[in-house]
């Protein structure tokens, strides 16, 4: 139609003009899709502010990145990473104690760690075998890893806001962290490797020297027949142990992490999930390895049973290491180089404690770091527990 003037008129288009009509409208569809494009371009580039609310955070900041978390987030995601992780690797410690508590013998009735493992699944079972003791390490693994996440994270940011070098605010972080926790998860640890080694009640299987019917019996026992304080039998050689290797762990996971992203270069500062992995593996595989010989002492001086009365405990006069009573770590240490040498003696049961360490620890840290994430994220969304806007907050 056209106009002319202020009346229009009636125009009739013949077939002729088609190939104009179709090319005007060609036209006006590129002209339009040109206008989305554009459009399109400049929202990828400047999303609105409805939309940038919506998403989460990215950490392209530097500020962002370096923002520590609320400690709130850090006992929530270490208590939970921590516990997951020593349930899921509970087996791997139960074998690593049945091959450093055992009676000696020719042939040991465990010669490594793949045949400790399939021989114990086989005649004990899961719950009263690989998993015995479960119920004590689950008690104190929980408040005990929150207090060591808690303590060592405070403790860092405490002395690098002070100027103190970052390795030993990591390594001061770790020893403080694990001596606070220790408190807690020492008679836990006492109960659960006592009934680690002992398997089910009247095992026919392995000859521990204790007969537990389950954790509260094993309790009263403990405390009727050796007095509280043996529920802190070993407590020496076990902070001799853990200090240490939660120092190294820390330091060890600390530089790899910081390596990893400036590796990485992520947008969001980041570590990839596989990255991550291998970083706590390495960091607790190298910690766990370095201190083999302390965890040997601990196991043996939590497990051994009580003193006879006027047992004499000379290495010369014991003819087998069942007889050896220890009367503390650095005897321990010297009585089992001397009569087993530094594979057999210091070193016994290294390959599923290396390999309990790593796979504990790359669990927990993939799981405290996903924690952290997943809490970030809630209280950026306002979702609860964070909706409040004071739950957490640093």
């Amino acid at each position: 139609m056209t106009r002319d003037g202020n009346h229009t008129l009636p125009v009739v288009v013949s077939s002729s003009d088609t190939p104009l009509t179709s090319s005007s409208s060609n036209e006006d569809n590129n002209n339009n899709n040109n206008k989305n494009h554009k459009n399109l371009s400049i929202f990828s580039q400047l999303p609105s502010e409805s939309l940038q609310r919506s998403l989460p955070p990215t950490g392209l900041n530097d500020k962002d990145i370096e923002k520590d978390p609320p400690y709130i987030d850090v006992l929530i995601a270490g208590g939970m990473g921590g516990t997951i992780a020593d349930f899921l690797m509970h087996s791997v410690d139960t074998v690593k104690t049945r091959l450093q508590g055992q009676p000696s013998a020719n042939p040991p009735k465990y010669h490594n760690m793949f045949h400790a493992y399939g021989t114990i699944l086989r005649e004990e079972g899961v719950a009263r075998g690989l998993y015995s003791g479960v119920a004590p390490a689950m008690t104190g693994s929980l408040p005990g890893t929150t207090l060591y996440f808690g303590t060592y994270e405070y403790t860092k940011r405490t002395l690098t806001s002070a100027g103190v070098p970052d390795t030993l605010a990591h390594l001061a972080g770790g020893s403080l962290g694990d001596f606070v926790a220790s408190f807690i998860y020492v008679p836990s640890e006492v109960l659960k490797t006592r009934m680690q080694l002992q398997g089910r009640y009247n095992n026919p299987s392995f000859i521990s020297g204790y007969n537990y019917k389950n954790t509260w019996h094993a309790l009263q026992m403990i405390v009727k027949y050796d007095g509280v304080g043996a529920l802190y039998q070993g407590y020496r050689a076990t902070l001799l142990r853990d200090v240490p290797f939660s120092a190294l762990q820390f330091a060890f996971y600390e530089k790899f992490k910081l390596a990893a992203k400036k590796w990485e270069a992520r947008p969001d500062g980041q570590m990839s999930l596989p990255v991550e992995t291998a970083c706590g593996a390495v960091a607790g595989g190298l910690a766990g390895f370095l201190t083999t010989p302390l965890d040997v002492m601990k196991t043996l001086l939590q497990t051994q049973v009580k003193k006879p009365s006027g047992a004499i405990s000379t290495g010369a006069s014991t003819t087998t290491t069942s007889q050896k009573y220890y009367v503390g770590i650095w005897d321990g240490l010297k009585w089992n180089l001397k009569h087993h040498g530094v594979v057999s003696g210091l070193f016994r049961g290294v390959g599923p404690r290396v390999f309990w360490t790593s796979l504990q620890s790359a669990l927990m840290f993939v799981m405290y770091e996903q924690a952290l994430h997943l809490q970030e994220n809630m209280r950026h969304f306002g979702q609860w527990p964070y909706s409040s806007g004071s739950f957490g907050s640093s």
